[in-house]
């Protein structure tokens, strides 16, 4: 205790002694904004993949390091992707309706997630958001908006479904269209250095003035007044503009929604006078860089954009790590055969508001910079407590971008808080501080040091660079813990699944993922043989697509370093014309970069014949010839890489062999289709060096 003291001594200062530049924090003027919140999104997609298959307790232990009050990040708001069939950047989430006369509420993992993290928290916002959707809402094309009724009623048909399967209530829905220069900000920054329940329409894309306000009838039409929409999940512009010449449009919004804004927002949004979110924000490794922006943008999106929620993209890295994005959620969980996590920094960054605050509180008018870089915000329950954030982040973090990032101008000073109004009388602050100390590398995080007792509404602080400071009335703050997960560990090199262990609630087969089409669990009840129960591609259409979805469908599992392995599975097609089905060993791209995936692809099809293919398009031929398979008959494909030469066998005989395959050297094991057609799996098996 003696050491924290001094140390304490060292940083906070109540008498205000020496030479400080002083800020005043006092509600003698009214209020700023009301806070709404901060969050994390699972989506965009499949990016909580892995999650579900971890076993207990460590699942939970996950869920409870995002979603418990008091604990870690303590999150405000949860936001879904509404699957939509379709690559929306780490794979694809299936849909409530695959076609126009479907409708199934239990697929994906999303309404789990949602229903898990409010559990834990009751008063959690919910959000969901449509990437993608089933190729029957445009009718064929590529735009949904062309038929703004059907779009909308399969839009609202997910809130009633979440209301009437899961007692999941909603609170918001958003909008947002498609233009080619509608892309996400950090991806053109990495391309450039190479690198409640609340739903927005579509990611990503301009809006459509008309489907949001038919949007706005279909609502109410059926009973979903209290779901207010969020437009446009895209920029400030031109969906700011266009609600201030437009009335009705104006009515049916509540909310601006921009993505990685920069901290920065524009005058026009600021005319309309609504709620400001940076809908989705962060998307950075969660590494200690990662946790400095983070803790920036928590700070600089009300400080400088008005901003009063923040969303991460994304909430937690529970995806094959060589997807694209790797490792940006707010926490780690790759490792479902291990049961290995880990809690990065952004967590507790987080905790810093989140555990202080609530949505409803209102933030200071005395908000903003420090005077050597960094910056305050304060926020009060105007009932007396006030919680106050201060971070001198040494990078500039306005955009989070993957290292190296430019040096932003914060310097060692030292700062007083002068507190007036109803705060004059507060005599002590609670204090929660976090050091990240790159050049040293030995970080801190969430720490609770002792109270800081107040003279005369008076306190000063040393602050150091990449700094977090918490201050506040609020003692309920902890810093939660769980015995140490098991150790981490690769991808087992031998595994297998028959896929008659249903994954309840569950339609995936566990650590699949699906990078085109969807694969879900399937039950043949009429055959009594040895197929009754499978893995199928279920989609006969291509979507709605946000990315560039392979014109194949496939699905990858494993472990990316893999060089030599074999891969085999039964196969069924269903296509008697155009049939086609694969297995496929060092699939070495996955996410928006699927279409350009290589590896060693071993196709058979239902014309009796197959082909080995270097590239998952089919276009570099390895060997090809006669198989005799044909539809609506079993087949049993192998395919085995070793080094430089790969063989492939059908019903146990060698069809071919010693292909030379020259790259990639390593990647997933895959199966999939020559197209959107259905097909079946079953007795998937590897084993690797």
């Amino acid at each position: 205790m003696v050491v924290s003291l001094l140390v304490l001594f060292s940083l906070l200062s109540a008498t205000g002694r020496g030479s400080a530049q002083t800020y005043v924090l006092s509600d003698e003027g009214g209020a700023g904004r009301r806070f709404d919140g901060v969050g994390g999104l699972s989506g965009g997609g499949a990016t909580s993949r892995l999650l579900v298959n971890y076993a207990e307790p460590y699942r939970s232990q996950i869920l409870d390091f995002l979603f418990k009050p008091n604990f870690g990040a303590s999150l405000h708001i949860l936001k879904v992707e509404i699957g939509g069939d379709a690559q929306t950047t780490d794979g694809t989430e299936p849909s409530h309706m695959h076609y126009e006369d479907d409708e199934n509420y239990f697929r994906g993992y999303e309404w789990w997630l949602m229903k898990e993290a409010k559990r834990r928290n009751p008063n959690i916002t919910l959000v969901g958001l449509p990437w993608a959707f089933p190729g029957w809402v445009g009718h064929g094309k590529n735009w949904p908006y062309d038929f703004p009724d059907v779009t909308a009623s399969y839009v609202v048909s997910w809130f009633r479904g979440a209301k009437m399967y899961h007692d999941l209530d909603v609170d918001y829905v958003g909008v947002c269209g498609r233009t080619p220069a509608c892309r996400r900000r950090t991806d053109v920054v990495r391309h450039l250095s190479n690198e409640s329940l609340s739903s927005q329409i579509w990611n990503e894309r301009s809006f459509d003035a008309k489907y949001i306000k038919l949007l706005r009838y279909t609502l109410d039409k059926f009973g979903l007044q209290r779901v207010r929409i969020i437009a446009s999940d895209n920029l400030w512009e031109p969906i700011a503009q266009s609600l201030l010449l437009d009335p009705e449009l104006g009515t049916a919004v509540d909310v601006l929604g921009a993505h990685y804004p920069g901290t920065k927002t524009v005058v026009d949004a600021l005319k309309t006078q609504k709620k400001l979110w940076s809908s989705e924000d962060y998307s950075t490794f969660n590494d200690e860089v990662g946790g400095g922006c983070w803790a920036r943008i928590l700070n600089q999106n009300y400080v400088n954009g008005n901003m009063t929620a923040t969303i991460s993209w994304n909430l937690v890295a529970s995806y094959y790590e060589d997807l694209p994005f790797g490792r940006d959620g707010l926490m780690t969980a790759e490792e479902p055969w291990s049961g290995n996590y880990v809690v990065e920094s952004p967590i507790w960054i987080t905790a810093h508001t989140t555990q202080f605050t609530q949505p409803g509180w209102t933030y200071l008018q005395t908000v903003g910079h420090l005077a050597q870089g960094g910056s305050y915000v304060a926020l009060t329950d105007g009932k007396g407590n006030l919680t106050v954030v201060v971070e001198t982040m040494t990078h500039d973090h306005s955009v989070c971008i993957r290292p190296p990032l430019p040096h932003f101008n914060v310097t060692s000073q030292k700062a007083t808080f002068q507190l007036k109004g109803s705060f004059a009388s507060i005599k002590e602050l609670q204090v929660w501080q976090s050091q990240f100390n790159f050049q040293t590398k030995k970080p801190t995080f969430f720490k609770k040091l002792p109270p800081l007792k107040l003279a005369g509404g008076s306190f000063s602080l040393n602050l150091g660079e990449d700094e977090v400071y918490t201050f506040t009335t609020i003692t309920a703050g902890t810093k939660g813990s769980f015995p140490d997960p098991p150790p981490s560990a690769r991808f087992p090199k031998a595994y297998k699944d028959d896929f008659n262990a249903r994954n309840p609630p569950f339609s995936e087969a566990p650590n699949f993922a699906d990078q085109t089409g969807v694969f879900e669990y399937h039950a043949n009840l009429s055959d009594p043989g040895p197929h009754v129960f499978t893995l199928r591609q279920v989609l006969t259409q291509r979507p709605v697509t946000w990315a560039a979805d392979a014109d194949q469908t496939v699905s990858v599992i494993g472990d990316y370093q893999w060089q030599n392995l074999t891969v085999a599975c039964d196969v069924f097609m269903e296509d008697v014309r155009t049939g086609g089905v694969f297995v496929a060993a060092r699939v070495d791209r996955g996410g928006q970069s699927i279409r350009s995936a290589k590896g060693v692809y071993f196709w058979v099809f239902a014309d009796g014949t197959y082909k080995v293919t270097n590239d998952i398009a089919g276009q570099t031929i390895l060997a090809e010839g006669l198989s005799g398979t044909r539809a609506y008959h079993w087949y049993t494909l192998s395919i085995t890489v070793k080094g430089q030469f790969a063989s492939g066998f059908l019903n146990g005989y060698p069809l071919w062999k010693n292909a030379v395959v020259l790259t990639p050297k390593n990647g997933w094991a895959a199966i999939g289709t020559n197209s959107f057609q259905l097909a079946q799996f079953d007795n998937f098996a590897v084993v690797a060096d």
